[in-house]
């Protein structure tokens, strides 16, 4: 096995990782809509927890270790239409997930506070947990990182 298998193992490990955190956030904020008991919204949001860390470093172990095996195999480059699409549209998911991500990590503040007193239902909580701007923010987020995964497959062009 040589490096370059190594980097492309990597890579699609990274993928993988990246892809499973998509799928975790998207079961929490569909088990959590319209949902306003803050203690089992805290639940979900122990479990989403995990996704943090695959998240970041699938997208960035992706990202980097693609444009390795870009630069390392002599049937791509870099400047390659597919390649260029994929950085363009790991950006776009990479930006809009951020904020998504920003959403729900000002949400944990008040569910921890909310959680304290019981698990009455809090209106505020369930506006906040549904905001449809987050939820399109985070579709657009998964069909970017979806579509970058359906380039990496079929290579448009190589």
């Amino acid at each position: 096995m040589g490096f370059s298998d190594w980097l492309l193992a990597l890579h699609l490990l990274a993928a993988f990782a990246l892809m499973a955190a998509l799928v975790l956030f998207t079961a929490v904020m569909i088990a959590n809509w319209g949902d306003g008991r803050p203690q089992r919204a805290s639940a979900y949001f122990r479990v989403a927890a995990v996704g943090g860390p695959l998240i970041g470093a699938g997208a960035g172990l992706a990202l980097l270790l693609g444009i390795w095996l870009a630069i390392d195999l002599d049937a791509y480059h870099p400047w390659d239409g597919w390649i260029i699409a994929s950085i363009v549209l790991w950006a776009i998911g990479g930006a809009t997930g951020s904020r998504v991500g920003a959403h729900y990590s000002a949400l944990q503040e008040l569910v921890d506070r909310l959680s304290a007193g019981g698990d009455e239902s809090n209106a505020e909580l369930a506006e906040k947990l549904s905001d449809r701007r987050i939820r399109t923010l985070h579709a657009i987020t998964v069909i970017a990182f979806t579509a970058v995964l359906v380039l990496m497959i079929f290579k448009p062009g190589a």
